[in-house]
């Protein structure tokens, strides 16, 4: 079932929002530079980077990536760094004022990268006759993928909060704590869910794309 579906979104909706956040980030770019902001300006650089992947994709290796999936990975960069920026009637931004603002961008952000490993290894076993994965094998693999990226997440997370302690910079990334790690780590599970749940479906388009690249690369160099 399409996203669209899901939140009642037509595809020309879905578009605009792409664009109005992609319009946003560009905005909090130009704030962090009046600000001379190095978190704002490096997130949304990245994020901004991000944003454009979708198109190459399509353009470049003919991977699908039809409205409802650049909404989705937009959003996440999006949110994430939308959390840096100082809000107009606080001091704090959203992570720090919002105490569920972590944890959204945290299952959202996990939910993209669950579903870029559950692609790959799906577009693995169809294409090769050799390699097969049980869908019970599947479900493991996306979480223990996801948590295996958090967990490298948080160790960014740490040695670059501790990295610019010494040099006396601004972080680019906060850690706040154990128990802020131990919940960032639930919520990338939650993220897992929801792609071991809805995935297949949402993603086969993609998958039959990535396992005819393989196809066709196995033909060249074979």
């Amino acid at each position: 079932m399409r996203i669209r579906d899901r939140l009642g979104l037509s595809e020309r909706r879905q578009r605009q929002l792409t664009w109005a956040m992609e319009v946003g980030l560009v905005g909090m770019f130009l704030v962090g530079l009046f600000e001379g902001n190095t978190t704002v300006i490096v997130n949304t650089l990245l994020a901004l980077a991000v944003t454009r992947l979708p198109s190459v994709l399509e353009r470049d290796y003919g991977i699908p990536m039809d409205a409802g999936l650049t909404l989705w990975i937009t959003s996440a960069v999006f949110l994430h760094a939308f959390g840096g920026v100082g809000l107009p009637w606080t001091p704090l931004s959203p992570y720090q004022s919002l105490w569920w603002y972590d944890h959204l961008t945290h299952g959202l952000s996990a939910s993209v990268v669950a579903a870029v490993g559950y692609a790959a290894a799906r577009a693995l076993d169809v294409h090769s006759t050799d390699v097969t994965f049980p869908s019970e094998f599947m479900v493991v693999f996306i979480f223990l993928f996801v948590l295996a990226f958090g967990v490298l997440w948080e160790v960014i997370e740490f040695t670059t909060s501790a990295l610019s302690m010494l040099v006396l910079a601004e972080p680019v990334l906060t850690q706040y704590g154990l128990e802020d790690t131990m919940l960032d780590l639930i919520f990338d599970t939650v993220g897992a869910a929801v792609v071991a749940v809805w995935g297949g479906a949402r993603l086969s388009g993609v998958v039959d794309a990535l396992a005819a690249r393989l196809d066709t690369r196995e033909r060249e160099t074979g």
